[in-house]
């Protein structure tokens, strides 16, 4: 909590491209072929995964319309470009895996030069830049509990071909974050077009 400020004036934010019902409706189906292996994993629901280009995290309300202005100086230049999902991966490691992701391919230097953009832009309201490299990715299951690493390794080698359709992204969002017993609830704050 931000000394002098309410709970009630601090929001979680991100900001992140939304996918397309193809990509989502892709990603539910490994989902449902997972859930048969029966791992000890907590999966997000299809319509909550998103590209994520920066998170904010704790937000006052009132440095939305600041963050907002820097988003979109952010993608001035930017054009739509095209994406497509590939693979599957974990993250840290197989020894230790905490998150299972989709990888994200094609325009990945407009993808990078807009990141980028954001980073640069949102240092500029108070967001401290990123430490670690940019990898686009989709998150669609976390792990809290030990899972078998073999077991889990050869379920996910059935989807190491997988690769989606292209996508458009033509405009990013900002995001609110509402963390509820029953998982996340986004809100769109901004939608910013390229």
């Amino acid at each position: 909590m931000t000394f002098g400020l309410k709970m009630s004036d601090i929001i979680r934010t991100f900001i992140a491209v939304e996918l397309p019902e193809k990509i989502y409706s892709s990603i539910e189906k490994i989902q449902e072929e997972l859930k048969s292996h029966r791992f000890k994993i907590r999966w997000v629901r299809p319509r909550n995964i998103h590209l994520t280009l920066k998170f904010l995290g704790n937000t006052k309300k009132s440095d939305v319309d600041r963050i907002a202005k820097a988003a979109k100086e952010s993608v001035k230049d930017i054009a739509p470009f095209s994406l497509f999902a590939r693979g599957i991966g974990v993250f840290p490691n197989i020894k230790r895996p905490r998150v299972l992701w989709v990888g994200v391919y094609g325009q990945m230097d407009m993808l990078l030069k807009m990141q980028r953009n954001f980073e640069s832009q949102l240092e500029t309201v108070g967001f401290k830049k990123e430490c670690k490299p940019f990898k686009g990715h989709l998150t669609f299951a976390r792990i809290k509990d030990k899972v078998n690493s073999k077991k889990l390794i050869q379920a996910l080698s059935v989807y190491s071909e997988f690769e989606s359709g292209s996508f458009v992204i033509g405009k990013i969002i900002l995001y609110k974050s509402q963390l509820k017993p029953s998982g996340p609830v986004y809100s769109k704050l901004y939608e910013m077009p390229l």
